[in-house]
């Protein structure tokens, strides 16, 4: 049996992982440079992967060493080579046209995330789970994934901005509620596998119709 001393250092390590969760997310929601967005995905999908192991020793719940296994497999091998091959082939470097600039985007940033810890609060307070402590910044990088999405120009960075949202959501049900049950998590994982090749394929389709990746050209359909 882990006693409440045992867990206390695991507990520490995984507040660092949060909020290095965080960090990254903010940082994703600041990077232009795609290649470099796609890096810091990388190391998001890996924070969680540390975050799931570190969960599940303190939970002692094996189950979510299978969840952190398939993290490792998608998010931080499979789904980051998807899209630096989209970007290489579709050679888009920057994301040159933000609907906000930077400054105004992290300070809206740093409001969103005052806004999520105090929704988070009163819900940690009922959790049982011993790092129920971690579901604000949960919900911060929720928030903070979702703007990047309604924010950006390009197709590539909404892609990325998409699939952190299910990163925050993945790390709030494991870290206040120690994991979903397996079968939620493989139909998640495989649905967002197959999101991920559908999304590859429009991609290249918006390309060849505009000959760029700004998804604003999409509107021309719309009046034609």
């Amino acid at each position: 049996m882990i006693t409440p001393h045992a867990l206390s250092l695991p507990l520490q390590v995984l507040n660092l992982l949060a909020a290095l969760l965080l960090l990254l997310t903010f940082a994703m929601l600041g990077q232009r440079r795609i290649i470099s967005l796609i890096y810091l995905f990388t190391l998001h999908g890996a924070t969680l992967v540390a975050a799931s192991l570190v969960v599940a020793f303190m939970s002692n719940d094996h189950h979510l060493l299978i969840s952190a296994a398939m993290t490792l497999m998608l998010k931080v091998i499979v789904i980051p080579l998807i899209l630096h091959r989209l970007v290489v082939r579709l050679n888009v470097k920057w994301d040159v046209e933000p609907l906000i600039n930077v400054p105004l985007t992290m300070l809206i940033g740093i409001v969103l995330v005052i806004i999520a810890f105090n929704l988070a609060l009163p819900i940690s307070r009922l959790s049982t789970a011993v790092a129920h402590g971690s579901l604000g910044i949960a919900l911060a990088c929720i928030l903070l994934s979702f703007m990047m999405m309604i924010t950006r120009s390009k197709a590539i960075p909404q892609v990325i901005g998409f699939l952190s949202i299910e990163n925050g959501l993945f790390f709030a049900a494991t870290t206040a509620t120690s994991g979903m049950p397996m079968i939620v998590e493989l139909g998640v994982a495989l649905s967002v596998l197959g999101g991920i090749l559908i999304l590859g394929v429009f991609m290249f389709q918006i390309r060849e119709q505009f000959e760029n990746m700004d998804i604003h050209n999409l509107e021309k359909l719309k009046d034609d």
